[in-house]
């Protein structure tokens, strides 16, 4: 039967203390709403359904683009409540498999666990349960001597006996789509906060003799919510805990695993090397025998094969070559393409420019909309002047170029093959190729002149 996917994400979420909705807030890198969106796409589902409330238009534009329906919960009157919404918009008689959007690190292997059984038991009704280590203030899964769901039991209502029973509702649940509709119409907000369950559903499948089962999760991590900005922290460590194991599992050595972040999706290659107080962000890809040193920021990058990065590196959408040296404290910049063998120093900033094989920019340079060729040697201080407050131009230095100290290319201008520009020039008009260029004002000496002093 086809799969619709219905996540709740109305919910204002007032203990985070914010204007943004809860399910937009960030955790590593992106909405807490569109992690269970890109989990729940491994299942293949027909649709996904969004149920919105609380600043709708914020929540649509922040998933603005994705292949999603938006259905409004005018009024929060709980979670049947919003399954009843959602059920206007959901492909008829498909089954209906019901997330939270501040429930993301819910894994994709659990999700089709659940489905699996659904489908093999046959259920009308299927629950993802838990074993809690402390059950209290969550429903209790109450089983019949078979295994098969009886109840689910709220703890205010529960005897002792019943308080005893360690398993515990976790809210998500597979719905058979030729019972949906009428399970979801006999519900009713007969209860003391005047809301619809969606866990009712349980007990009027039971009363009509419909089967109703639980799936046990073993990760009780998977199943925490976000209601506070403690809670949202307390996911970022579990989920950057997880994301550091799967990177030792592909052999990433990390110095430290607890000082990581990993905010994207990360492709690497044999014995790469992390260190301490690292960011990965977006599509980050790193080559074999790759090091990346302390307090390095990697966003939607490709580090060449035998490239080390030394501490507080930034590269951003950026590609560099193999073998190449970065930093410490250089910054690339979005554009940037670098050749193998390139020398990057300290306090060097690259920006939308190709880097010639063996070139080096060793320090405190700026490079910017440049070609530059191979084995190019840039002194400190230089710089490319390419913006002239209006429009960016271009700089294009040949190969084997020798670029002296405090030099200033003023864009658009050509430096030839093998030409040498020397110390402290400014440099206006195209250099020909293998001559020295200067621009130096004469040096005088003015005799018996005297330093100002106070009297």
């Amino acid at each position: 039967m086809p799969l619709s996917i219905v996540i709740l994400a109305a919910g204002k979420g007032s203990r985070m203390k914010s204007r943004r909705p809860k399910v937009i807030h960030p955790l590593a890198g992106k909405p807490l709403l569109q992690h269970v969106i890109d989990t729940t796409r491994q299942l293949a589902p027909q649709q996904t359904v969004i149920v919105v409330g609380h600043e709708a238009d914020q929540v649509r534009q922040a998933l603005a683009g994705q292949d999603c329906d938006f259905v409004e919960q005018l009024e929060q009157l709980g979670t049947g409540h919003a399954v009843q919404q959602a059920l206007k918009a959901v492909t008829p008689g498909n089954d209906l498999l019901v997330l939270y959007g501040d429930v993301p690190l819910i894994r994709a292997e659990t999700l089709l666990h659940l489905q699996q059984q659904f489908e093999e038991h046959g259920s009308s009704v299927c629950l993802l349960s838990f074993v809690a280590d402390d059950p209290t203030g969550y429903g209790r899964i109450v089983r019949d001597e078979t295994g098969s769901v009886i109840a689910i039991v709220e703890e205010k209502d529960a005897d002792a006996e019943t308080r005893a029973i360690r398993e515990s509702n976790s809210g998500i649940l597979m719905l058979r789509g030729g019972d949906a509709a009428d399970l979801l119409g006999r519900l009713d907000n007969d209860n003391a906060q005047g809301e619809y369950y969606l866990t009712d559903t349980v007990k009027h499948a039971v009363a009509t003799q419909r089967p109703v089962h639980a799936v046990i999760c073993e990760d009780e991590d998977e199943l925490l919510g976000v209601n506070n900005q403690r809670q949202l922290a307390g996911l970022e460590a579990i989920l950057r805990a997880r994301r550091a194991e799967a990177l030792m599992d592909r052999g990433v050595k990390l110095v430290d695993p607890g000082r990581i972040d990993i905010r994207g999706e990360v492709a690497v290659g044999s014995d790469v090397e992390i260190d301490i107080n690292c960011v990965l962000e977006g599509e980050v890809e790193l080559g074999d025998g790759v090091r990346i040193g302390p307090g390095c920021v990697l966003s939607n990058c490709r580090i060449g094969a035998g490239t080390t990065l030394l501490a507080h590196c930034v590269v951003e959408e950026a590609e560099l070559g193999a073998s190449n040296t970065v930093g410490p404290f250089a910054r690339i910049r979005p554009g940037t393409e670098t050749a193998s063998d390139v020398k990057v120093g300290n306090f060097v900033e690259i920006k939308k420019s190709h880097i010639g094989v063996g070139s080096k920019i060793n320090h405190l340079a700026y490079v910017g909309d440049t070609e530059m060729g191979a084995r190019v040697n840039v002194g400190a201080g230089a710089i490319t002047c390419n913006y002239d407050g209006a429009y960016k131009h271009r700089t294009v230095i040949g190969d084997d170029v020798f670029v002296g100290s405090d030099v200033q290319l003023v864009a658009p201008v050509e430096i030839g093959a093998g030409a040498t520009i020397g110390a402290g020039a400014t440099i206006t008009r195209d250099a020909p190729a293998g001559e020295l260029t200067l621009s130096r004002a004469k040096q005088i000496t003015i005799p018996g002149w005297k330093r100002p002093s106070k009297n």
